[in-house]
């Protein structure tokens, strides 16, 4: 472990965590210094004009696009694929509530890609899925699978009344949920890479805290400690006099690896952690109904809200709708754009192969989902996202800087809203399980994406 591990030797020692897994990554751009200077002239510079006042960023797990949105309509999705001996195999349903997981880190992203150029994961083929490892013993090509419709009828619902991003990617090469939920809040991990070794935070002091790193070349690089102390946007919007609050679990709680801010030291240690991490979740819906929705808002889900597999639940996707329905049914939908995006790929196939655009990224195509009184009805967008691109959209909606080079490079979805309109009114969206659910929903202390 302590040794110095190559891109090959990641794919057959990969195995062994093939039922735990997560994501993380470098920007490679310096943050622009912040202070007040940074921010002027640049307050909603988008088109919105100051019609969005919140933005709402839905964090869900391990999701390939065409796995989740297998045969939504205008969007980009296959009945099948191939594998690395050029057979072609019928993709086949798997529901959610799996038992097991697949292979999703640095190795499997390598396996799964089949890439043939000089750098490790490019020109990707998406042809060596069958080269992941699986905990299904009877499932001959797992990852090769989608999601039936019967699970996913909220899903498929907002997509088709407001927006479905087709070309969403992971900014970061790894799938790991580590690394890209580092990305969602920062735009980058330290060039960190696959998942911590002890404790996936700050509380950890130990000379066995610490995460591998990846090199300019994709290879493996140094480890670094645990406990980073880049900034963030919640940082940028403290400077600015915002809002903002991370909903999660706590680090012994269900879901609680997916609390992104415990592995920022100042956060971590100082006044936004009592402030700002809220827990558990479902206080989301009393603030909101409260009037307390902050100008900036993460929710992580628990693990069997979350779609990940090996949870062994299907009801994410009612705890997406119970949240999306409590901001419409409240005085925040004419101002709010709510972002729903699974933060990597989880080993299930798709056929769109990422491009090349740093040393680590971009990685796996991925579902985004966005919902607002003035995102557009029913449009499937192709245009290329990525995490950055939501970063970007709260940048420019609050007039912040970039952080890093993802939310530098990526596109804002700006193309998802039309803001000549005026704002639609707000239908329940349906789903199995309500908000009351999961107000009452009984505790689970598994640990996903665990080594």
């Amino acid at each position: 472990m302590r040794g110095l591990p190559t891109a090959i030797r990641i794919l057959s020692v990969a195995f062994f965590a093939l039922l735990f897994s997560a994501c993380n990554g470098n920007g490679g751009v310096s943050p622009v210094p912040l202070n007040a200077q940074n921010f002027v002239g640049r307050f909603h510079r988008h088109s919105s004009s100051g019609k969005i006042q919140h933005v709402v960023i839905i964090v869900q797990e391990n999701r390939s696009f065409n796995n989740l949105f297998y045969g939504f309509p205008k969007a980009k999705t296959v009945k099948y694929g191939y594998n690395t001996s050029g057979q072609k195999i019928t993709l086949g349903p798997i529901g959610l509530e799996t038992s097991w997981d697949i292979e999703h880190q640095l190795g499997g992203f390598l396996a799964a890609c089949n890439g043939t150029g000089s750098y490790p994961g490019t020109n990707c083929q998406m042809n060596g899925f069958d080269n992941e490892s699986w905990g299904c013993r009877s499932c001959s090509n797992a990852p090769y699978s989608y999601v039936p419709r019967s699970e996913t009828k909220p899903y498929f619902y907002l997509g088709k009344h407001y927006v479905l991003a087709d070309e969403m990617f992971a900014s970061n090469l790894d799938a790991s949920s580590f690394i890209s939920h580092q990305y969602i809040i920062a735009g980058q991990a330290s060039s960190a890479v696959n998942y911590p070794a002890g404790w996936w935070g700050c509380a950890g002091t130990g000379s066995g805290d610490y995460i591998y790193t990846i090199t300019q070349e994709r290879q493996y690089g140094n480890t670094i400690p645990m406990c980073f102390d880049n900034q963030t946007l919640g940082d940028e919007m403290d400077t600015a006099g915002l809002s903002w609050a991370f909903y999660a679990s706590t680090y012994y709680g269900d879901g609680g690896i997916w609390s992104a801010y415990q592995n920022i030291k100042h956060i971590y240690e100082g006044g936004d952690w009592s402030k700002d991490i809220i827990s558990p979740q479902t206080k989301f819906f009393t603030d909101v109904s409260n009037g307390n929705l902050r100008d900036l808002t993460w929710i992580t889900p628990t693990c069997e809200n979350s779609d990940h597999a090996g949870c062994g639940a299907k009801t994410g996707p009612s705890w997406v709708a119970s949240l999306v329905n409590a901001i419409g049914n409240s005085q925040y939908w004419d101002n709010t754009a709510i972002f729903i995006m699974w933060d990597d790929y989880g080993g299930w196939y798709d056929p769109v192969a990422p491009k090349m655009l740093d040393y680590d990224g971009l990685g796996m195509r991925i579902p985004m989902l966005i919902v607002s009184a003035y995102a557009k009805d029913g449009y499937v967008s192709h245009t290329q996202y990525e995490h950055g691109s939501i970063l970007k959209f709260a940048e420019e909606t609050f007039g912040l800087p970039p952080l890093a080079a993802s939310d530098t490079r990526a596109t804002a979805p700006d193309d998802a809203f039309d803001f000549n309109k005026p704002p639609r009114k707000f239908k329940t969206v349906p789903a199995e399980h309500g908000i009351n659910y999961f107000m009452h929903q009984p505790p689970d202390h598994r640990i996903p994406d665990a080594e």
